[in-house]
């Protein structure tokens, strides 16, 4: 039955202050209502070296923002300060209750609880160990495969994913495709981080190799997701594919990285996320090119090289209407090829930039060539709904 919003909200905040509080999360918004700020929260309890936390994490669809406040006053009043905002619909986990309110069309609560068997509900220990979206336990690592290194790399990605997508009108099922995916290790994490969200997804990974085709092909249907998670044997370029919501591509080696760039924009994919490799093409030019002390040294021409191939690639995207982050999405510790361009596709086109900063340093940037080619803006594919 339905019951007073006001009535539901008192009961969420009870337990969002209690301490049996495990974990909670609201999305969402109400009929009628602006977007949430923040548009998704999680609220939980930590343990740091200053003493117990209320952790409150908001993502504004580009990024999470994470805030730890003192029990008391200040808890009070991070809750209170979510409860005001017109989210529609709050699940709420505690040591022995799953309480979830949902706000109808009409502004009234929906209220379903569950009794759940008893979990703990100590803190977790948050300056001892780090979160992971995808535990690097994950029975999936056993059958997939990788070293600590890489699953480090692919959580990191995978956080830049939760960042990236909103937390509301995805479409359905989420096309996802993993250009360049190896021995899918993204891949598969993808699939499994999107599913754990509640996200449909069809998730394919695209590899010039018809034996890593096979070999991932047999390990979804080891883990029981070859329905959607699925291979295609074939080049970056030419691989015969539905235009996806999302590109990926991890560590596409050198141009491999530009072509999957190509490919987004050809499909006009909603978001992209590139993690690039080397950097050898403009390298070589550069070692040709007139730019005296910046190249001259062999390790400074490199450097420079990584820098100005990303920064045409991002300022290419923008002239084709994405709206560019260029981030650090893992230490350097776990790889030195740790930038990340995170691409939406927003309304509008930036101004023309790339062609005057390859000029300025006398290079042609491989992915200038390939958005030619397949026609500025991309618009040889169909739109996605």
């Amino acid at each position: 039955m339905p019951q007073s919003l006001d009535a539901a909200l008192t009961e969420v905040r009870a337990a969002l202050l209690h301490p049996a509080l495990v974990r909670a999360v609201a999305a969402g918004r109400r009929r009628g209502q602006p977007l949430p700020d923040p548009a998704r929260a999680q609220v939980r309890p930590v343990a740091l070296k200053a003493g117990a936390r209320l952790q409150v994490v908001g993502t504004d669809g580009v990024r999470p923002h994470t805030r730890n406040v003192a029990p008391g006053a200040d808890a009070a009043a991070a809750v209170d300060a979510l409860l005001a905002q017109p989210y529609g619909n709050w699940h709420v986990e505690t040591a022995d209750t799953v309480l979830q309110v949902r706000v109808t069309k009409k502004g009234e609560a929906q209220v379903h609880r569950d009794a759940r068997a008893p979990v703990s509900a100590e803190p977790a220990a948050h300056d001892r160990a780090s979160r992971h979206l995808l535990d690097p336990g994950d029975p999936l690592f056993a059958v997939v495969g990788g070293g600590a290194a890489k699953r480090r790399q692919v959580d990191a990605f995978l956080r830049a994913l939760d960042a990236t997508l909103p937390a509301e009108g995805l479409p359905t099922p989420l096309r996802v495709v993993d250009l360049g995916c190896g021995n899918a290790y993204l891949t598969f994490a993808a699939y499994r981080y999107l599913h754990a969200r509640g996200i449909a997804a069809e998730v394919t990974g695209v590899d010039v190799r018809e034996d890593q085709r096979e070999r991932n092909t047999a390990l979804a249907a080891a883990l029981g997701c070859a329905g959607q998670v699925r291979f295609v044997a074939g080049t970056i370029a030419a691989a015969d594919l539905d235009p996806p919501h999302v590109v990926l591509a991890l560590h596409a080696c050198d141009t491999a990285t530009d072509e999957a760039l190509a490919r987004a924009v050809a499909w006009q994919a909603r978001w992209i996320l590139a993690a690039p490799c080397c950097h050898h093409d403009v390298a070589a030019q550069l070692r040709r090119a007139p730019a005296g002390p910046l190249t001259r040294d062999g390790i400074l021409r490199e450097r420079l090289a990584d820098t100005l191939t990303d920064a045409l690639r991002a300022a290419l995207l923008r002239e084709r209407g994405y709206a560019v982050d260029v981030v650090e999405f893992v230490d350097s510790a776990h790889t030195p090829r740790n930038t990340l361009l995170r691409c939406r596709r927003a309304a509008g086109a930036r101004p023309a930039e790339a062609a005057g900063l390859a000029a300025a340093y006398g290079v042609n940037p491989a992915l200038a060539a390939m958005l030619g080619a397949a026609g500025a803006g991309g618009g040889s594919a169909p739109g996605l709904r």
